[in-house]
C-alpha cells in the first residue's frame, strides 16, 4: 500500500489503483496519522483534531472511521486478526508504513539530478491539499512546501553546474512568479539567462526582482542580488559556466561523501572509470590495465558472483591488436571469467563473460577461445542490446586471425560494426569498425577504401578525444609510404602509448619487411618476439594467430628458401594458399607485398 500527501491525501494498492478512503473524516484520520510519522495519536486527540465542537459519540465515530479505513487498506485481512498497517496501541492509533510519497521526496531531495527530478515529480499539488485549513496539518504543510521550494532551486543549481542553463530557465521563471520573495530563485534565474547569452534579460530579471521585493515586501534586495547585477554588468569571469575540471572535482567529492568506502557499487563505478581511462592515452591505458585485475580480484573476494560478472563484463574497451599487452594478466582475467560463468545464467552477463574470454585469449590456438566467441555471438544476436553486440563482435573478430585468408570475414565484421555503432551512437566501436576495415581492405589490395576508413577513424577520434587511434592511422600511412623515415616517425607515437604488445619489435619488423621488399639485407636489430622468424637460429615455429600471421609465414618462406628446407616450404605454402589473392598487409601497419610472390 502506497500513501500520498503531496497533493490530495490518497492511497494506492499493489496494482497502483486508488483506494476508496470513504468520507472526508476518514481521510482526515489517515492524514493525521501520516503527520505523526508512526507515532501513536490518542483517540481523544483525533476527536479534538476532527471537530471544533465534538458531538456526543465522537469517540465512537473515530473508532468507526478507523475500522472502515482498516477494511479499505487491508481488504484481504482475515476477520479478528490484528491489523498490520493501521494499528491500535495503548489509547490510540498509529500507521506502520514507510511508503509515503512525502518521505520518499525527503530522502531523494538531496540526491543526484535525476533523483531530484523524480522526487519533484511526486508532487501532485500542495501538500495535504484537502486539509489546508486544519491546524494539525499546517506545520507539516509549511515544512514540505519549503523543502519543495529548496528542491526546485537545487535542481536549477545542478542544471547550471552541468552547463544546462537553458533547461533551468522555464521552471525558474514560473518559480519566481509564484514565489516572488525567493531571492535565491531570482539570482539563479538571472544567472541562467546570462549563461545562455541573454545579458539584457538577466538584468531585466534583476530589476523585476528589485521591484517585487520593494513594492510587495518593502525590503531592498540582498547582497547576493546586488553583487550579481554588478558582475553581469562587468561580465565577470566567474559567471561563466563551471569548467569540466570543476564539475569533475565537485562530482567526485559528492560521490565520496555519498557512497561509502566499502560499498560494492564503488567497484562497478571503478570499472566504468577504468573503461573510459583506457582510451584517453598511454598513461590512462597503462593505469586501467594495472587496476582492472585488482578490481576483479576485489569483487571475487567479496564472494558476490553477480558483482564479479558485472565487474569483468563492464570493461568492454575495444581491442584492435591481436597480441596481448600482459599475458599473465590476460590469463588471470580469463580464469576469473570462467569461474564467474559457472554460477551465471543471465544471458547478457554470460555473453559479456564469454566475449571477455575470447578477447583476452588473443593469440591463442585453444579451441575454448573460438567456442566462447561463437557462444557469445549466438546469445547477443538474440538480445536487443546494441552495445553488447558490438562488444561481442569485437571478440568474434579477435578469433578470425587463426589462419590465412580470413580478411573477407574480418571485413564483414567491420562493416557490421560501423553500421551498428553509427545507428546507436557507439562511437568507440564505430572507430573500431573503421580500423578493422582499414586492415582488411589493405589485405585485399583496396587502398582507396582503406584510406577512407583511416580518415573516418581520425575524424571520430578528433571529435571524441581518442588519441590512441592516431597510432594506428599513422602507422597505416607509414605503410602506404613505405620508407624508413615514415616508419620511424610512426614508431615515435608508440613511446608511452601503453601498448607493449604492439610496440615490442614492431619497428624492427617493419624495417626488415621494407628491406626484404627492396632487396636489401635484413638489418641487425632486436626483433623481440619476432626474432624466430626474422633471425631464426633453430627450428622456425608455426606463425601464431594474429594480424601478422601472413607476414610471419612469408618470413618463414624467406628463411626456408635460404635453408633450402623443402618441408618447411611445403608447410608455408599450405598455410598461405588460402590468402593467395591477398597482400601481407592485414595488420594495416607493415607489408611484405603480394602473398602470391611467396607462393
Amino acid at each position: 500500500m502506497e500513501f500520498g500527501v503531496l497533493g490530495a491525501v490518497m492511497a494506492w494498492d499493489d496494482d497502483g489503483q486508488p483506494v476508496d478512503l470513504k468520507g472526508p473524516r476518514h481521510r482526515a484520520v489517515l492524514a493525521r496519522l501520516i503527520v505523526a510519522r508512526g507515532r501513536v495519536v490518542p483517540a481523544t486527540r483525533l476527536v479534538d483534531d476532527l471537530w471544533l465542537d465534538p458531538p456526543d459519540g465522537a469517540l465512537s465515530a473515530v473508532r468507526t472511521f478507523v475500522a472502515s479505513l482498516r477494511r479499505a487498506l487491508e481488504p484481504d485481512r482475515a476477520p479478528r486478526t490484528p491489523a498490520r498497517l493501521l494499528v491500535t496501541e495503548g489509547p490510540g492509533y498509529a500507521l506502520r508504513t514507510d511508503a509515503v510519497d512525502a518521505w520518499r521526496f525527503e530522502k531523494a531531495a538531496g540526491g543526484t539530478l535525476p533523483e531530484l527530478q523524480q522526487a519533484l515529480a511526486l508532487w501532485r499539488g500542495p501538500a495535504y491539499a484537502d486539509f489546508a485549513d486544519e491546524t494539525w496539518a499546517q506545520a507539516e504543510r509549511a515544512r514540505l512546501t519549503e523543502l519543495r521550494l529548496r528542491a526546485v532551486e537545487r535542481q536549477a543549481e545542478l542544471l547550471l553546474a552541468l552547463g544546462l542553463a537553458a533547461e533551468a530557465v522555464p521552471e525558474l521563471d514560473a518559480h519566481v512568479t509564484e514565489h516572488p520573495w525567493r531571492e535565491d530563485a531570482w539570482r539563479l534565474l538571472a544567472l541562467a539567462l546570462y549563461r545562455t547569452g541573454r545579458q539584457g534579460d538577466a538584468l531585466a530579471v534583476l530589476r523585476r526582482a528589485r521591484s517585487m521585493l520593494v513594492d510587495q515586501l518593502g525590503v531592498d534586495p540582498g547582497t547576493a542580488l546586488n553583487r550579481l547585477e554588478t558582475d553581469i554588468l562587468n561580465q565577470a569571469d566567474h559567471l561563466a559556466p563551471a569548467s569540466a575540471g570543476r564539475v569533475w572535482e565537485e562530482a567526485a567529492a559528492a560521490y565520496d561523501r555519498t557512497v561509502g568506502a566499502g560499498a560494492r557499487v564503488r567497484l562497478e563505478s571503478t570499472v566504468g572509470l577504468l573503461r573510459n581511462l583506457a582510451v584517453t592515452g598511454g598513461g590512462g591505458l597503462e593505469a586501467a590495465r594495472r587496476h582492472r585485475l585488482a578490481a576483479v580480484t576485489a569483487a571475487e573476494e567479496l564472494g558476490d558472483a553477480d558483482l564479479t560478472a558485472r565487474v569483468i563484463g563492464a570493461y568492454d574497451v575495444p581491442a584492435i591488436w591481436t597480441r596481448s599487452d600482459d599475458e599473465a594478466q590476460a590469463a588471470a582475467i580469463v580464469a576469473a571469467a570462467e569461474r564467474a560463468l559457472r554460477t551465471q545464467d543471465h544471458p547478457a552477463a554470460r555473453a559479456r563473460l564469454l566475449a571477455t574470454i575470447a578477447l583476452e585469449s588473443r593469440g591463442s590456438r585453444a579451441p575454448r577461445a573460438a567456442d566462447a566467441a561463437r557462444e557469445a555471438e549466438e546469445i547477443a544476436r538474440g538480445l536487443d542490446d546494441p552495445a553488447l553486440l558490438a562488444f561481442v563482435l569485437n571478440a568474434v573478430w579477435m578469433q578470425t586471425c587463426h589462419r590465412a585468408g580470413l580478411a573477407p570475414q574480418r571485413d564483414a565484421i567491420g562493416v557490421e560494426l560501423v553500421d551498428l555503432s553509427a545507428r546507436h551512437g557507439l562511437f568507440m566501436y564505430e572507430v573500431l569498425g573503421h580500423l578493422i576495415r582499414l586492415q582488411s581492405r589493405s589485405a585485399l589490395d583496396d587502398f582507396p577504401s582503406a584510406d577512407h576508413h583511416a580518415a573516418a577513424a581520425d575524424a571520430l577520434a578528433a571529435r571524441h578525444e581518442l588519441p590512441l587511434v592516431g597510432v594506428f592511422t599513422t602507422w597505416y600511412r607509414a605503410m602506404r609510404e613505405d620508407t624508413e623515415p615514415a616508419y620511424r616517425k610512426a614508431a615515435d607515437l608508440l613511446d608511452g602509448a601503453g601498448m607493449p604488445g604492439l610496440q615490442q619489435g614492431l619497428l624492427p619488423l617493419a624495417l626488415a619487411c621494407h628491406h626484404l621488399r627492396h632487396g636489401l639485407p635484413v638489418p641487425d636489430l632486436d626483433y623481440g618476439p619476432y626474432s624466430p622468424w626474422v633471425r631464426p637460429t633453430h627450428d622456425i615455429p608455426e606463425s601464431p594467430p594474429g594480424l601478422l600471421l601472413e607476414t610471419l609465414w612469408c618470413l618463414t618462406v624467406h628463411a626456408a628458401r635460404e635453408r633450402d628446407d623443402v618441408q618447411l616450404l611445403a608447410r608455408a605454402r599450405a598455410a598461405l594458399t588460402p590468402a593467395a589473392a591477398e597482400l601481407s598487409a592485414g595488420s594495416g601497419l607493415l607489408t611484405l607485398g603480394p602473398i602470391a610472390d611467396y607462393l
